[in-house]
């Protein structure tokens, strides 16, 4: 890891010169975006997400300290309002009493308690906040992550892992905040945010959708349900 705190010009002519493996399609695609603030950013000429250099992310105990500082109260009007983006579209599709995972779901597992409200089976897992991983060994109707791929140091494995975990018919639920300005990406709140590594366009959520052979819908802004295809009953 590079150290944050002197100059890089050193490190970043390096850097720049790499032409890396995608961490979301996994294609030797990414090559040089920007360097920004010290950061060194890829942009895929496939998937077309952004990524910063793997090289310089944050070490796991900063990056949960940063994530310490996130005041996710379960009973907060105004986050269950922000929540409630991805929630409500996403229960006007959901079968009655369905099972789900709240994957990244922080200290404070507040879409969770939502959708039990709703009438579904909802558990929570955080790597580190909820890090049993006995739930990452089910099967599930729904997969919701809410602000979280953006910190996916390896997205690839998880969406494979999400495919794995998702019934026949179910839904994977994400809410991140979509890049669409590759001009204003240096000034853009979202990437200020030192844990979030990687950005997504619509366009690559469609792309990683289609890998999968998943249906992907954009209901809202910021907003993408995907679902896995039911088994057809002539199979």
């Amino acid at each position: 890891m590079l150290n944050r705190t002197i100059p890089y010009e050193t490190d970043l002519a390096r850097l720049r010169n790499d032409v890396l493996v995608c961490i979301v399609c996994g294609r030797r695609s990414a090559v040089f975006f920007a360097d920004i603030e010290g950061l060194s950013y890829r942009r895929c000429t496939i998937c077309r997400a952004i990524f910063m250099h793997p090289d310089q992310r944050l070490s796991p105990g900063e990056e949960y300290q940063r994530y310490c500082q996130h005041q996710n109260d379960t009973a907060d009007t105004a986050y269950r309002r922000f929540l409630s983006k991805l929630a409500e579209p996403l229960l006007q599709r959901l079968p009655p009493q369905a099972s789900g995972l709240d994957y990244g779901c922080g200290p404070g597992p507040a879409l969770a308690a939502m959708l039990r409200e709703a009438g579904h089976k909802t558990t929570p897992y955080d790597p580190y906040f909820f890090p049993d991983p006995e739930p990452l060994n089910g099967l599930y109707d729904f997969i919701t992550c809410t602000e979280t791929i953006e910190h996916f140091y390896r997205p690839a494995e998880e969406f494979a892992r999400f495919d794995r975990m998702l019934r026949p018919g179910g839904w994977l639920a994400l809410m991140t905040c979509f890049l669409t300005d590759d001009q204003r990406f240096a000034s853009w709140h979202y990437r200020r945010d030192p844990t979030h590594v990687v950005f997504y366009r619509e366009a690559t959520l469609r792309h990683i959708a289609g890998r999968f052979g998943w249906t992907c819908e954009i209901p809202v802004k910021d907003v993408a349900l995907m679902q896995k295809p039911p088994v057809s009953i002539f199979t």
